[in-house]
């Protein structure tokens, strides 16, 4: 029973720590869009009157504020829904399975943001720093 209450003490960090890996991975979409970087992808040249033009911003910006922690929970209810529209838009019409349309990814943000907008961005963020470290 130690063990398990041990490993509790570390759920607020892992948190953290999910809340940052997730908005890197997302940051990396908006930044390769926007800036060309890391190179490979269609960077540079994003045409923001399309509805496809608009992701990679939601995409930079949204992954920076889960980054930083800043405004998590609105940021992460954007990019929830973000996601699951590009799930329903560009995959599912592929085909009904995620694993053969190719949108596990989109699907797994999804639920992962959305479990953002409840759990909050953990110990370690700008939100918790403003709030001087108390939890809502």
């Amino acid at each position: 029973m130690a063990r398990s209450t041990s490993l509790s003490a570390w759920e607020p960090h892992l948190l953290s720590i999910l809340r940052i890996v997730a908005g890197l991975l997302i940051l990396q979409h908006g930044a390769q869009k926007i800036l060309g970087f890391p190179p490979g992808g269609s960077g540079g040249g994003v045409d923001l009157s399309t509805l496809a033009g608009w992701s990679g911003p939601i995409e930079l910006i949204g992954g920076v504020l889960i980054v930083i922690g800043l405004f998590t929970r609105q940021a992460a209810f954007v990019l929830s829904g973000f996601t699951a529209v590009a799930y329903w838009t560009v995959h599912a019409p592929q085909s009904p399975y995620p694993i053969n349309n190719g949108g596990e990814l989109a699907v797994l943000y999804c639920f992962v943001f959305l479990y953002l907008v409840f759990a909050g961005p953990g110990p370690w963020s700008l939100d918790s720093a403003l709030r001087g470290g108390r939890r809502r």
